[in-house]
């Protein structure tokens, strides 16, 4: 999808085919097929309990459904009547509405809310990852999905929450994408590891982790960043708590 996004079309061979693929290197064996049984969408809250949000539709009604999507979609593209950063989430809860798949339903709405957001010119997916974004924030996509499939078997559904959630999402990376340009623009062209990493510190209130860095940091590798907090530390401009994976820093002023 990174790569080939312009080459993918939104239909339903190719909603398959991408479904087959995502499964290729598991045991399961229904890669690339509608589900055969009924299924459900479930969460499971904090006290591991697990609950059933939504009953999707029974197999014989997914093929012909997945096809309506799609084609609705090209309907609605192609009349510009609604903006597409409206129509994505709306097509994505008709996916999740319907539930397509015995397994992989949700990592296959993130791909397919990647390639979408692409073929619109919303490239923000490459530079900052929308799949670890909803991750990061899956009680509130549980409850915005719950609230936006009510009564959606009859078409008396309010997507509005689904909506603003996936807004929320998409806003969310780009701010992000703008903290990394600033902290890049900071360090400047010809700074090195330490520059980067100083800069980023200096910025950054409160603890943060190697990860953090290198996120945030994208043009050093490990190594180097590695390195720049090691120097960091030994000029005492962060201070380093913990060891290990578990290691995190902060700014020694803080101290």
């Amino acid at each position: 999808i990174h790569t080939n996004y312009e080459y993918i079309p939104f239909q339903s061979n190719y909603i398959l085919q991408l479904h087959r693929d995502l499964l290729k290197y598991t045991e399961h064996s229904y890669g690339g097929k509608y589900k055969t049984t009924p299924n459900e969408i479930d969460a499971v809250l904090p006290n591991g309990e697990k609950i059933m949000l939504f009953k999707p539709l029974d197999p014989y009604e997914t093929p012909e459904a997945i096809e309506s999507i799609c084609h609705s979609y090209q309907i609605a593209l192609e009349e510009e009547f609604v903006d597409p950063l409206i129509l994505i989430p709306c097509v994505i809860l008709d996916f999740l509405c319907v539930h397509p798949f015995s397994d992989g339903n949700g990592r296959m709405s993130r791909l397919l809310t990647l390639l979408l957001l692409y073929k619109n010119d919303y490239v923000i997916g490459k530079y900052i990852s929308i799949e670890k974004e909803i991750a990061d924030t899956k009680e509130s996509y549980y409850q915005a999905l719950s609230l936006s499939d009510d009564r959606w078997r009859i078409a008396e559904n309010d997507p509005k929450p689904f909506i603003k959630y996936m807004l929320g999402i998409i806003l969310k990376c780009y701010r992000e994408f703008e903290k990394r340009l600033t902290i890049s623009e900071k360090s400047g062209a010809k700074s090195t590891a330490y520059d980067i990493v100083k800069n980023f510190a200096l910025d950054t209130i409160g603890t943060f982790t190697k990860r953090d860095v290198m996120e945030s940091c994208p043009s050093l590798g490990s190594s180097s960043v590695e390195l720049a907090l090691k120097k960091l530390v030994e000029d005492k401009t962060i201070k380093r708590i913990g060891k290990g994976r578990a290691s995190k820093y902060v700014r020694f002023d803080a101290y």
